[in-house]
């Protein structure tokens, strides 16, 4: 089998991310050095002044402050998703440099949507042997293309599907990934992009909370901003979002 699943780790972030967005902001306010601005602000709490920037939309500074996510276990259609989130720096697995050839019993690793599992094992076991199937067109276009690395399996690779495993990284910076949260966290959202959105949302509540304490979909923060296309859940999403601001923000 090889079926695996989301998988992601916050791998490097801007230090003292706060103290930094603190700092850019009030630097564009004030006459005092870098050293005397660094000093005042490492020596207060800044949740006050970072909601207040946030709820006046004035979130240039927050770009100073970035994060950089691994993700695994996650789909090429996934992929397809996230890299339409330009402000963003992403290095990707190649399958052109990287083969996905047969191992004995084993398969290219795939995603296998939580819908087709619903209808029952017969439909997963259905799900599995396409799998099996595509991973034996491509080891054949991989032996007809001459078997010679690169120049075989970027063309192999044409046959294989959506639900093949990508892995990757990407680098945002903080006001981005609030835009992010904004769109992916949503209902909305597409099932497989949204699971990692809220999981990155979770890591980066964790180290800079005063942030993200409010990332998220639009309903968290006021009426659904999806108009006639709602999908008419706002009051679960809101009590969905405020467990996790409670559990990885600290919300009390």
């Amino acid at each position: 089998m090889s079926e695996v699943k989301l998988h992601v780790e916050l791998l490097s972030y801007t230090p003292n991310p706060e103290e930094v967005v603190a700092m850019a902001a009030k630097l564009c306010y004030s006459a005092a050095d870098i050293d005397t601005l660094k000093e005042g602000i490492a020596s207060r709490d800044q949740s006050s002044f970072i909601s207040k920037l946030i709820k006046m939309g004035h979130l240039s500074p927050i770009e100073h402050a970035s994060f950089t996510f691994g993700v695994e276990g996650v789909s090429r259609s996934l992929l397809a998703q996230i890299t339409r989130h330009r402000i963003a720096s992403f290095s990707v697995k190649s399958q052109r440099y990287v083969s996905e050839m047969s191992e004995g019993e084993r398969t290219f690793n795939y995603i296998i949507p939580e819908s087709i599992k619903a209808l029952g094992q017969p439909y997963v076991d259905k799900f599995r042997q396409q799998m099996t199937i595509i991973q034996s067109w491509y080891d054949e276009w991989v032996q007809l293309l001459g078997n010679k690395g690169e120049t075989s399996y970027q063309d192999a690779r044409f046959v294989l599907p959506n639900a093949a495993e990508t892995k990757f990284m990407v680098t945002m910076n903080a006001r981005e990934l609030l835009h992010f949260f904004g769109l992916r966290c949503c209902n909305r959202a597409q099932w497989e992009i949204r699971n990692l959105a809220k999981e990155m949302l979770k890591l980066v509540l964790r180290v800079a909370p005063n942030i993200f304490i409010n990332a998220g979909p639009g309903c968290v923060r006021g009426e659904c901003p999806e108009g006639v296309m709602t999908c008419g859940k706002a009051s679960e999403v809101r009590k969905e979002f405020e467990d996790i601001y409670r559990e990885y923000g600290g919300l009390k």
